[in-house]
């Protein structure tokens, strides 16, 4: 696969089980570290590239968005959110990207999918299916033949 390249900005979110490990694992491995501190860019997206995020209510050290410059000259948005914030705060925008990291409840999964329906987006997701057979893990094993190489 070689990726994928948007012309344009885009509208991402990230996600994690609870807002503790969205802090801990996604804003950390894209960041690297806390606004005003050496270490913020050091992360996958490089500092030159990053504004300053938008903290988050209610979570120490936790960023709600985070804009991005994109090549185009143009700012690109990722929202940080949490499964335990359920289905709804998923609702109503639309997406271009979507990264579940950790198994994700069918729900939450399905509302991802119409995020990106309309901007041709894509969802992807990082987990080991630890939970054994769950009704999304076997979704996956049913339809491995309709899905494209990995």
């Amino acid at each position: 696969w070689d990726g994928r390249r948007f012309e344009a900005p885009i509208r991402a979110l990230a996600a994690g089980d609870t807002s503790q490990t969205t802090r801990d694992i996604i804003q950390h491995k894209l960041l690297g570290g806390l606004w005003d501190t050496p270490e913020f860019g050091s992360g996958l997206i490089p500092r030159d590239y990053l504004g300053k995020p938008t903290p988050s209510r209610g979570i120490a050290n936790a960023y709600e968005e985070i804009s991005v410059e994109h090549v185009s000259g143009g700012t690109s948005r990722l929202a940080m959110r949490s499964y335990d914030q359920g289905r709804r705060i998923f609702q109503g925008v639309e997406l271009d990207v979507v990264w579940l990291d950790e198994e994700v409840p069918q729900d939450v999964y399905e509302e991802a999918l119409v995020r990106t329906m309309t901007t041709q987006g894509i969802v992807f997701m990082t987990f080991t299916p630890l939970q054994g057979l769950t009704p999304l893990v076997v979704d996956f094993l049913e339809t491995r033949s309709e899905q494209e190489p990995v």
